[in-house]
């Protein structure tokens, strides 16, 4: 079913003097939850009709839904279905439209009481609708505009909750008594002129989110100008590494310059490994006023800041000598910290690969009152990540066996590259050149072909666009180009909202029977939502892939111990040959060759799926016993400290 008249059109027919005006998302999010709140402050059963574009802005909101049913039994959802929206009689109505219907494009609520009418028709604006195969899982953009009215007025209400009642009928004619109940309980002239409804609740709203959008701006500002900071100072370490081998005088720059930028009493590195007793400060920048270091040995094997360091590849921040423990049961610490006026103290370790290279320390001696912020202390340890890709390439180009062989990896990687883009890129090309031909050469073609036509052409364009995605993609990821934010969630919402993603782009029948295991008992995971849900979605694309529509493809999670989450993604298809289990999450790895693959793909979703699960702090590996035996794809995940 399919209902092309918008209701914002079909109410303006019928009432022809009400102007639309026009709204962002944020804006219509504040009003939105103005009149929710509105219901749930009042005494009265109000008629609520509540129309959402998809099931997943629906969810978003559901928790609300459940109490406003507490105030009334005439209350109306409607929604796209993407997962498990159906039409169901609840604690309140739910109405699942074709996605095809204007409604899709609509925002809609309408509350109607004995009191107080309010109502809010949206429709997206032409030009600003989003393709929903390409629309953010986590939800639409805040920059959205929609055309629409929002008044008290009772006769627009009147005839808006009219429309929407059609609509719901149209979908499910057995609420036909019900609805009929409900008009001739709420559409009846009360008396009043006016509607009785209490401003402040909208007020309140409208300047919460103004407040929060101006604070989520400052924010944004302050993180553009900490970018720029860190770009700048990692920027000229990066040009001294390019310029020179000589490492003296990279770690001259990186020392003078890290010193500055964190306004350090003294900027120290030190070349040493885990097992050595001490080491030689070998290069030093000291503020005015400041005693050297200079060529003075460090005793490491009988320091326990040096060791915890050391030993587990983290930094230490010292915010006080005078009160931490480590210090005040070390007499030979405190009597250093002493002799040189230290009060505040980073230590942080240069590393490659697990791989302990040097120390890199900053000291705030008595009369400094700098202290390091969050964003300070991961600036310095991007610092000292490329002194330790400074130190490893000096290394590299010491022994030539060994840069040999990385330069034959980059060879295979370009040869990798130019096989699957010139398949990838060129096959979806002449497709598109052929579709475009035959539609200009051919203008009586017809509408069915030509429409079979620009399907093609736009999937082969979608295919070109995610080849270009998942590059950009990875080069983000391996350059550490991207901002973490995690946050105690639970599994189950990810792996809903990749199934939705993945239910959303492609073909339900051509897809496998997926089934989720996933409980409510499980702990929430610590993690980054947005790119969780990206990896679990590249993990189903690739397994309905290559298993057969008449496959099954499941998603099961167990604790491993308190602090691990092992998820698991099984599937019963073409399986992956033992000897190849580590090689899958290579870059460009295809396994039946770049040009005679029968499954498309650039080789890279496995790849970026272990970039982000190690970032995310798990790891990542696939099980098979062979061809045709089906996969296993475990990973990882941190528990989330209660």
């Amino acid at each position: 079913m399919k209902i092309s008249i918008p209701v914002l059109e079909a109410v303006l027919r019928v009432i022809p003097q009400v102007r639309p005006q026009i709204y962002f998302k944020s804006s219509l999010t504040a009003l939105s939850h103005a009149i929710e709140d509105q219901v749930l402050a009042g005494s009265e059963s109000p008629l609520v009709i509540a129309s959402f574009q998809r099931e997943r802005f629906y969810r978003q909101e559901a928790n609300r839904y459940r109490r406003i049913a507490d105030r009334s039994d005439q209350v109306y959802v409607l929604a796209a279905p993407e997962t498990d929206f159906t039409n169901t009689s609840g604690l309140y109505e739910t109405i699942a439209f074709d996605p095809s219907d204007s409604l899709s494009q609509e925002w809609h609520l309408v509350v109607i009481a004995e009191r107080y009418t309010s109502c809010l028709i949206c429709q997206e604006r032409k030009g600003h609708v989003q393709n929903p195969k390409s629309m953010d899982v986590q939800g639409v953009d805040q920059s959205r505009v929609f055309e629409g009215v929002w008044t008290f007025d009772r006769q627009f209400n009147y005839r808006a909750a009219e429309i929407l009642m059609d609509r719901i009928l149209a979908y499910r004619p057995e609420l036909a008594a019900k609805i009929a109940r409900a008009k001739s309980k709420y559409f009846v002239e009360t008396g009043f002129q006016f509607s009785d409804v209490d401003p402040g609740p909208f007020v309140e709203r409208l300047v919460t989110y103004l407040q929060a959008g101006q604070y989520k701006l400052l924010k944004t500002y302050r993180s553009i100008t900490i970018q720029e900071r860190k770009e700048r100072l990692v920027n000229s370490i990066t040009a001294a590494i390019r310029e020179s081998l000589n490492l003296d005088d990279i770690f001259r720059v990186a020392v003078q310059e890290l010193g500055q930028a964190m306004d350090a009493c003294r900027c120290l590195f030190y070349r040493c490994q885990l097992n050595e007793p001490i080491a030689k400060i070998q290069y030093e920048f000291l503020a005015p006023d400041t005693l050297s270091l200079a060529d003075h040995v460090w005793g490491l094997q009988d320091g326990p800041l040096f060791q915890f360091t050391a030993q587990k590849a983290e930094w230490i921040w010292i915010d006080d000598v005078q009160t931490n423990a480590m210090i005040a049961a070390q007499p030979s610490l405190k009597a250093l910290v002493e002799r040189w006026k230290i009060v505040r103290w980073l230590i942080v370790p240069v590393s490659y690969q697990g791989r302990l290279l040097g120390i890199v320390e900053l000291h705030y001696c008595v009369g400094c009152n700098k202290t390091l912020l969050p964003e300070d202390l991961e600036l310095v340890g991007a610092i000292a990540h490329q002194i330790g890709v400074a130190l490893i390439q000096a290394e590299a180009y010491t022994h030539l066996d060994e840069l040999n062989q990385q330069l034959e990896a980059l060879e295979r990687t370009r040869s990798n590259l130019i096989a699957i883009t010139g398949h990838e890129l060129r096959t979806p090309l002449s497709t598109i050149q052929v579709c475009l031909e035959s539609l200009m050469d051919e203008p009586d073609m017809p509408l069915e072909l030509r429409q079979v036509m620009l399907d093609t052409a736009f999937t082969d364009a979608e295919r070109m666009r995610r080849l270009v995605q998942d590059f950009l993609l990875l080069s983000r990821l391996e350059s550490g180009r991207v901002e973490w934010n995690p946050e105690a969630i639970p599994l189950n919402e990810c792996i809903d909202l990749a199934l939705s993603h993945i239910r959303s782009r492609q073909n339900c029948a051509h897809l496998p029977h997926i089934t989720s295991h996933i409980t409510q008992e499980l702990p929430l995971v610590r993690v980054d939502g947005e790119w969780l849900v990206e990896m679990l979605a590249k993990l189903l694309d690739n397994a309905c892939k290559f298993t057969e529509p008449k496959g099954q493809v499941c998603i099961e999670a167990i604790s491993k111990g308190s602090q691990m989450l092992e998820v698991t993604i099984s599937d019963t298809g073409r399986g992956i040959d033992p000897n190849r289990l580590e090689t899958v999450f290579d870059r460009f790895y295809q396994e039946e060759g770049a040009l005679r693959r029968t499954a498309g793909g650039t080789g890279l979703g496995l790849a970026i799926c272990r970039q982000i699960i190690n970032r995310l702090g798990g790891e990542i590996w696939a099980e098979s016993e062979g061809r045709n035996l089906g996969s296993q794809f475990h990973f990882t995940l941190p528990v989330a400290e209660i």
